[in-house]
């Protein structure tokens, strides 16, 4: 009985090293999945979203998580692009802010193909560290970035409200 709740726990701990880079857990003990769902448009899969947390629910000012697996291919330029419009669209206006960010967007995303991952990890007070698979892309240290970027997903003014229910675990 004690081997088989060995077993158990180290499919766990390998099922969990999957789902989140590796390099990720240091961010935080306790990872736990919240919530998923697949980001559509016009019927056609975007990609899918996880996020994870090292809390039991969702706080913003907590360590967490968002995983894209991506369904098709985009440009890293296209991303960053995507994402600007989006943090406008919640609600940041400062244009310069904005174009600063889509710098620092532009050099860490990646060109990604299907199946590919990018991790956006939230550091509270510092930031965001963004991984593709289980590789750093690197970290911008800018609080107030981490929150409009994740804001594009989590915040109550999001595009996709159905996916952020999705994500912070409120859809059975």
């Amino acid at each position: 009985m004690k081997r088989l709740g060995l077993s158990l726990l180290l499919v766990c701990v390998m099922q969990l090293a999957q789902a989140i880079p590796e390099a990720a857990l240091e961010h935080a003990g306790n990872w736990r999945a919240l919530g998923q769902g697949t980001m559509r448009w016009y019927g056609l899969a975007l990609y899918t979203a996880e996020l994870w947390s090292s809390q039991p629910a969702f706080d913003p000012a907590s360590n967490f998580a968002l995983k894209l697996t991506y369904a098709r291919s985009f440009s890293g330029g296209r991303i960053a692009s995507a994402s600007v419009d989006e943090m406008r669209r919640i609600g940041i206006r400062d244009e310069t802010l904005l174009a600063r960010w889509k710098g620092y967007m532009d050099k860490l995303f990646p060109d990604v193909r299907e199946g590919d991952t990018l991790t956006g990890v939230h550091l509270p007070g510092k930031g965001v560290v963004f991984y593709r698979g289980d590789a750093l892309l690197g970290e911008v240290n800018d609080p107030a970035f981490a929150s409009a970027f994740f804001g594009i997903w989590l915040d109550p003014r999001t595009r996709e409200p159905a996916l952020r229910k999705q994500l912070l675990g409120q859809v059975k």
